[in-house]
């Protein structure tokens, strides 16, 4: 929590939900990042426009902003790149594991009361915290 700043966190989870309730209403789809990105991998090719689409705006939002503010850019990860590696595979098999993502469970999934997301949100959150936890443990990984 050294550089929590609530307004734009607060502005950064209202364009989250408000980016999964237009896809909800334009296309009758659930905002569920592993999903939409397995789908534009594999979907029918009707089916991926929509997902190539969310996905490039999920790559041009923040290089959008960056060039507005530069210092939103800067990202330090307190790790390797193979321990990064790892950890990313880690979340893949996760959200394949939980037929979903935080932002499938946790934002579109919980907003419609679905017992099973709060369930997976639970298991990411706790898992979450537990990793952080022995990772400090064993010396700051």
């Amino acid at each position: 929590m050294e550089n929590f700043t609530p307004i734009s966190a607060a502005l950064g989870g209202a364009m989250i939900g408000l980016s999964a309730v237009w896809l909800m209403a334009s296309a009758g789809r659930i905002a569920g990042i592993s999903g939409i990105l397995g789908g534009a991998l594999q979907a029918p090719k009707a089916d991926k426009l929509w997902r190539w689409t969310f996905l490039l705006g999920l790559v041009l939002g923040p290089l959008l902003v960056g060039l507005f503010k530069p210092s939103t850019l800067q990202v330090n990860f307190p790790t390797t790149g193979p321990l990064l590696i790892v950890a990313a595979v880690l979340v893949g098999i996760g959200t394949q594991m939980g037929n979903g993502c935080t932002s499938g469970h946790g934002v579109c999934g919980n907003a419609r009361l679905s017992m099973r997301s709060l369930i997976a949100t639970l298991t990411f959150m706790t898992t979450g915290v537990l990793t952080v936890f022995i990772m400090r443990a064993l010396g700051g990984l």
